[in-house]
C-alpha cells in the first residue's frame, strides 16, 4: 500500500514526531537525553533549520521546526545516523532505533503554532512526569524563561511576549495535535506487553497486588510509553483519578 503523501506547509513550519521503532525507548537515562540534544544543536547549525520547540519523551520526540537550507527528510536522516550510531555503541546493539518514517503536520497560522507549542511543552505534565513545566529538563520550555541555548525564542516572544507566553501555557485547554491520531495510540496488546516486560504482570488482578508506591511507578512507565489513561485504568484496575495523578 503506498504511503500517504506528506502535506506541504505554506509557512514552512512543521510539527514533527520521531518515534522509537516498535515503541523502543530512545532515551534510557539522562546521558541519552543530553546526547540527543547535542546532536540536535549540531545539525541545527549544519543543516540550517529554525527550532521553536522540542520535548523528549522516552520513546518519542516532539519538534516544532522550520527547515530552511535542507528538507526535513535530510535533516532527520543526519540526526538519526549520528544519534543511533552513538546509542547502538553505548548499548551494544545493532539495527534501527527510530521508526522508518517520521510523522509531520504543517503549521499554517499563528493560532495553531501556539497551540502546538503548548501541546509539546505540556506533554510531560500530562504524562505525570512533572508537576510544573519548568521541572522537566528535556523540553524547550526553560529556554523561554531565559536560557536560550538552541531554540529560536524571539520568534514566539515577539508574537505574544513573556507574560502572555506563561499565561497561555497555564490556561486550561483540550489541545489535540498530531499525536492524537488513533493510529499512533498503543493497542491493549502492546500495553499488556509493556506491563509484562516492565511490571512483570499482565492483568489487573496481579497489578493491584503491588503496593501503592510500586503501582505509581509502573503507571508512570505506562504513561511515558504512550498508554492512555483509559487504557491504564482498564488494564491495571486502578481508578482514573489515581492514573491521572500518578
Amino acid at each position: 500500500m503506498p504511503r500517504d503523501a506528506r502535506r506541504k506547509s505554506e509557512t514552512g513550519i512543521y510539527h514533527v514526531i520521531l518515534r522509537g521503532i516498535n515503541q523502543q525507548q530512545l532515551f534510557e537515562d539522562a546521558e541519552d537525553n543530553v546526547r540527543f540534544l547535542e546532536v540536535l544543536k549540531k545539525y541545527k547549525t549544519a543543516s540550517g533549520f529554525e527550532l521553536y520547540g522540542y520535548c523528549l519523551m522516552g520513546n518519542h520526540v516532539h519538534l516544532l521546526i522550520k527547515p530552511i537550507e535542507e528538507d526535513l527528510a535530510l535533516v532527520f536522516k543526519r540526526i538519526g545516523v549520528k544519534y543511533v550510531g552513538w546509542y547502538n555503541l553505548k548499548y551494544e546493539r545493532t539495527g534501527h532505533l527510530f521508526q522508518d518514517r517520521y510523522r509531520s503536520e504543517p503549521v499554517e497560522d499563528d493560532k495553531y503554532f501556539l497551540t502546538v507549542l503548548r501541546y509539546i511543552h505540556l506533554n510531560p505534565m500530562k504524562a505525570g512526569l512533572c508537576n510544573k513545566l519548568d521541572e522537566y529538563p528535556w523540553s524547550s520550555y526553560a529556554e523561554y524563561a531565559g536560557d536560550h541555548e538552541m531554540v529560536d525564542t524571539a520568534f514566539v516572544l515577539d508574537m505574544i511576549g513573556p507574560a502572555e507566553f506563561e499565561r497561555f501555557h497555564s490556561t486550561e485547554n483540550t489541545d489535540e495535535c498530531l499525536e492524537n491520531h488513533a493510529r499512533l495510540r498503543l493497542t491493549d496488546g502492546e500495553v499488556k506487553k509493556i506491563m509484562l516486560e516492565m511490571c512483570k504482570c499482565d492483568n489487573a488482578s496481579n497489578f493491584m497486588k503491588f503496593d501503592s508506591s510500586a503501582r505509581k511507578e509502573y503507571i508512570q512507565i505506562l504513561k511515558a510509553a504512550g498508554a492512555s489513561i483509559r487504557q491504564i485504568g482498564r488494564l491495571t484496575g486502578v481508578g482514573r483519578g489515581i492514573a491521572e495523578r500518578a
